[in-house]
């Protein structure tokens, strides 16, 4: 009926002096009236019941964002996940590398986040026109955390901290802010809830300096429970120390406050802490595949990367690297002396806003790297190919090189070489009786 008298004003207009418009408007008409005539979808045409009363018009698909795939890949694709990110912010590291790599894949994402909105504006770009959407939420607003993730299919929580502030403990943000985000996610009913805790989290963690261990990963332990206690079928990362642009490893052991003058001060030299360091995109592509992965729900996964060190060995390269060695600059590398002690006192008591050296980071700082038996990793995710630590060194440190705007020769200054694995004897790269034994292009000993 509709499709007939689109052809009949069709051809009238056709027929009489009209524009070229109006002719190519008439003709969409008819176009438009012609396909709804022949469709099968319910919702597009009006059907008569046995009263000749029209029904009301029902969907042939889904509302849910999620079951709408669309595209071959990519971000002008819709990949069918819709992921509210937690702990957004443009001071993060883990956040916007995995922001950007869900948008590569063509997903909606919702930024929850609690900072200046002007500071997570660049996050806009990481995606398609309209699927990086921004929501400001308190981690104890319950309303807006759950208007944040309504319609999402997928909740990723990265909200940490690294030291307790006036307003938030690690109780509060670790292990009450963690199983607040898991026990909505449930009641909202979304199918994937992904929590970001740390490696070596445990009951009871190794003392090193303070009594009683690290209160930090004591908390990420707590937190793990409640997550499981509210989501059983969470999915809990466990990552090691992250490498990366504006990192806090590379930059912590490089800025001139870390050091006393040439002078790098480690509990016991280093010598006793062995470190396995993960890097960041390393952990967003694996967070990203558990999403996918049938057997990731309910599973904890430790997030290391391929090789690890001594931290008396990574620290000693990383000068090599940034030209800070013994014969140009004088490096030495010691215990813990009081001028340090007296300066992660100052930083713990006295810099409220952003604290340098806690005696928290002093003490999670030399708790070595252990893998959880049981617990998977990212090769159980499909990466097989990580990446090294040494192929990225140079890059972050670079702003922290000696002589950094000086113009030097080919070869002037001892290039710090590739991946070596050294013998499985403790002694210094920088002991006299030692040196003539490494080879020209020395690397820290890699512990497989």
């Amino acid at each position: 009926m509709h499709s007939t008298g689109g052809l009949v004003k069709l051809r009238t207009l056709c027929d009489s002096r009209i524009t070229s418009q109006q002719c190519a408007t008439a003709t969409r008409l008819f176009i438009r009236e012609k396909h709804d005539s022949h469709l099968g979808n319910a919702a597009n045409r009006h059907v008569e019941g046995p009263d000749h009363v029209p029904q009301v018009p029902t969907s042939a698909k889904s509302s849910i964002l999620g079951n709408m795939k669309r595209g071959r890949g990519g971000r002008s694709s819709f990949s069918g996940i819709v992921a509210t990110v937690f702990g957004a912010s443009q001071r993060a590291l883990v956040a916007p590398v995995l922001i950007n790599a869900l948008g590569k894949i063509g997903s909606q994402i919702i930024v929850a986040h609690r900072c200046d909105p002007y500071d997570v504006k660049d996050f806009k770009l990481m995606g398609d026109l309209g699927q990086i959407l921004f929501h400001q939420v308190d981690l104890r607003d319950e309303a807006a955390i759950r208007k944040s993730m309504k319609y999402s299919n997928v909740v990723i929580n990265l909200i940490g901290r690294d030291y307790e502030t006036k307003n938030f403990s690690f109780e509060q943000v670790h292990v009450e802010g963690a199983r607040r985000l898991a026990r909505i996610a449930r009641e909202t009913g979304v199918g994937t809830f992904i929590h970001l805790s740390a490696l070596n989290a445990a009951e009871k963690p190794k003392r090193c300096i303070l009594p009683g261990g690290s209160k930090f990963l004591a908390s990420k332990w707590r937190g793990e429970n409640a997550v499981r206690e509210e989501f059983p079928d969470a999915i809990i990362m466990r990552p090691a120390d992250i490498f990366g642009p504006e990192d806090r490893f590379f930059n912590y052991y490089a800025r001139p406050w870390r050091k006393n003058a040439t002078y790098m001060p480690l509990w016991k030299s280093g010598e006793q802490t062995i470190k396995q360091p993960v890097y960041v995109g390393d952990v967003c592509e694996g967070i990203v595949k558990s999403i996918s992965d049938k057997d990731a729900p309910g599973r904890t996964y430790d997030l290391v990367g391929p090789r690890r060190y001594y931290l008396s060995d990574l620290v000693d390269w990383m000068h090599l690297v940034m030209r800070r060695n013994p014969e140009f600059w004088g490096y030495i590398r010691g215990p813990l002396d009081p001028i340090t002690a007296f300066k992660i006192f100052c930083s713990t008591f006295f810099a409220y806003n952003t604290p340098r050296m806690t005696m928290e980071r002093t003490e999670r700082e030399y708790v070595t790297d252990v893998r959880t038996p049981g617990n998977l990793d990212l090769e159980d995710l499909g990466l097989t190919s990580l990446k090294n630590l040494e192929d990225y060194a140079p890059w972050h440190l670079k702003p922290y090189r000696a002589f950094n705007y000086y113009t030097e020769e080919l070869g002037e200054f001892p290039d710090p070489g590739f991946p070596y694995s050294m013998p499985g004897d403790k002694k210094s790269a920088f002991d006299d009786d030692y040196l003539p034994a490494l080879p020209k292009d020395w690397l820290p000993r890699i512990i497989y």
